[in-house]
């Protein structure tokens, strides 16, 4: 009897101890790595996603050409907001393509904020030339106004990217939606979700810093106050 007590207690406690703690304790590393790294994923591909369909050149085209129309307040609006879409946002990533296409970067991020100045310099002569073009069509005062604005904003980047990388899609994203809310209605204010979404997806991508994306939606804001002076 005292033989049988032992092998009982044998089968079921002595093998039982090993086995769950190998079943309970061992695998769930593994696993949670594997979670993890699917969660990075995820985050990872919705930040890409964000980032490149809010990208300043779809911005840009969409915000423009709504400027422009508000400005005008007709359909004729829409082609001086075509035009400041092409100065502002495609003519410079056509010039980002052109530069990738050579080797200078390897994507439109360019992050290296070294790298950067040339298509400052480009935006700054292709905002310039698109404002002179209104001027001398006598475009609706709105539209030039917004393009100053952007004018603007691009010459405070050009000199902050010299010390700091600031974000340019943060600004873009932010600056979009204040000069909607000036020359349209204040209700475009709740596109600042949006520009939350960039800001978030810069900082997850790994573009930026949280402090580099708030001085750029600042600044983006900030060319409101174009219509200060208009």
């Amino acid at each position: 009897m005292s033989t049988a007590d032992t092998s009982d207690t044998a089968n079921s406690a002595g093998p039982s101890g090993p086995s769950d703690t190998a079943n309970s304790a061992g695998p769930s590393g593994p696993s949670d790595s594997a979670d993890s790294a699917g969660t990075a994923s995820r985050t990872t591909s919705t930040a890409r996603t964000v980032t490149d369909v809010f990208q300043p050149r779809n911005l840009l085209l969409a915000g423009m050409l709504a400027t422009g129309f508000a400005a005008a307040g007709e359909w004729t609006g829409l082609l001086w907001g075509l035009l400041g879409a092409l100065c502002a946002g495609i003519v410079p990533a056509g010039y980002i393509e052109w530069e990738r296409g050579r080797g200078t970067w390897g994507d439109r991020h360019v992050v290296d904020r070294t790298k950067r100045a040339p298509i400052f310099l480009v935006i700054l002569g292709s905002i310039g030339t698109g404002s002179a073009v209104m001027v001398l069509g006598g475009a609706p005062t709105g539209i030039l106004t917004a393009m100053l604005g952007l004018w603007a904003m691009t010459v405070v980047l050009l000199a902050v990217n010299t010390v700091w990388k600031i974000s340019v899609d943060a600004s873009v994203a932010s600056a979009v939606v204040a000069l909607l809310a000036v020359v349209h209605s204040p209700w475009w204010l709740f596109g600042y979700l949006m520009t939350a979404a960039v800001c978030w997806s810069r900082v997850a991508l790994g573009y930026h810093t949280v402090g580099q994306v708030t001085a750029g939606t600042a600044l983006g804001a900030a060319t409101a106050c174009a219509f200060l002076f208009g």
